[in-house]
């Protein structure tokens, strides 16, 4: 059975792989996002589709809208009966979407976390569970029939990294059944999604990266194991600029102080934000401390949160 590819992202390599490897899923083709200006000096790159694809020797085109007609006859002279959809990155829309049908890996158990960032708002939540859905896509945003899903627990020290990759291998062994399953004419059927269910997982903003002094240390943490390694957190410091942070851990009651963290709890309770204390770096939270292991200054390099502190002095007083 032909397949078409389409995806872009770091997310969608996997699929690609396991899809080129196997004999009856080769894809015949593959679409992804034209090269962009990436990193400081803007130089021009390629989605790491485009460069996975040329290395697996995989004919490889990027249009600059799949939706065009010309990307739409390219597709057809395939003679592809199936369309794979994993982190285009692009609203595909019709009449794309009625000519073929197209198979999209979505990393969450949907209904819930429809939408761009279904892996980061699972961790932010604070969810113990995710998954892979495969499903039909349609006109509506994730909302389509699914054809098969399973779950994967959320490891309380899972980062977006460590979640992914087995989301990845996951996607992929599901994809592969259901692609097996419709070429020997016994595909499952897909069900609707359940309305009921529904939540979105909106884009990660300049916001979202922003790590929170009213919220607990707790939330904190999840929002940098979520965004770690892909898009970082950040803490703001006291003259306003923003320190990247790539790994953090809650501190506990014991872990405070000397005296059993009493009197830092209470001297933290007073305060707010970036602090420095008996050589720690610490994000003063609602509920408890936030150390910050290993951080990134501006147009500086990461290095661990005692080699800030000695480089540029107390990020606060207590």
């Amino acid at each position: 059975m032909s397949i078409v590819f389409l995806g872009t992202s770091e997310f969608a390599v996997t699929i690609l792989e396991r899809l080129a490897a196997s004999e009856a899923h080769r894809p015949v083709l593959v679409l992804t996002r034209p090269d962009r200006p990436r990193g400081r000096g803007r130089r021009l790159a390629s989605p790491p589709v485009a460069e996975r694809a040329r290395a697996l020797g995989l004919a490889l085109e990027q249009p600059e809208n799949v939706n065009d007609q010309s990307a739409r006859e390219l597709i057809a002279s395939t003679g592809a009966h199936t369309v794979v959809v994993c982190a285009f990155g692009a609203l595909i829309k019709e009449p794309l979407l009625s000519e073929h049908e197209l198979l999209n890996v979505h990393p969450s158990l949907l209904p819930r976390w429809r939408g761009a960032a279904p892996i980061e708002r699972a961790i932010i939540a604070g969810d113990d569970q995710t998954g892979v859905s495969i499903m039909r896509l349609t006109a509506g945003l994730d909302s389509g029939p699914v054809y098969r899903a399973a779950s994967e627990p959320i490891h309380p020290d899972d980062s977006y990294g460590s979640l992914a990759a087995r989301l990845q291998e996951l996607g992929a062994m599901l994809l592969l059944d259901v692609l097996s399953a419709q070429a020997a004419g016994a595909g499952p059927e897909p069900i609707e999604q359940d309305e009921r269910g529904v939540t979105y997982a909106e884009k990660i903003g300049p916001e979202d990266r922003l790590l929170d002094p009213s919220a607990s240390a707790a939330e904190n943490d999840r929002t940098v194991r979520a965004l770690h390694p892909h898009i970082g957190a950040r803490a703001a410091l006291a003259d306003g600029s923003l320190l990247g942070v790539h790994r953090a851990a809650p501190l506990s009651g014991s872990a405070l102080g000397r005296d059993g963290g009493d009197e830092m709890a209470d001297t933290l309770g007073a305060m707010s934000g970036v602090v420095a204390w008996e050589g720690r770096l610490l994000l003063a939270c609602s509920e408890g401390a936030l150390e910050l292991l290993c951080v990134q200054p501006p147009g500086g390099r990461a290095m661990d949160g005692a080699a800030y502190l000695r480089g540029h002095g107390p990020a606060g007083r207590a």
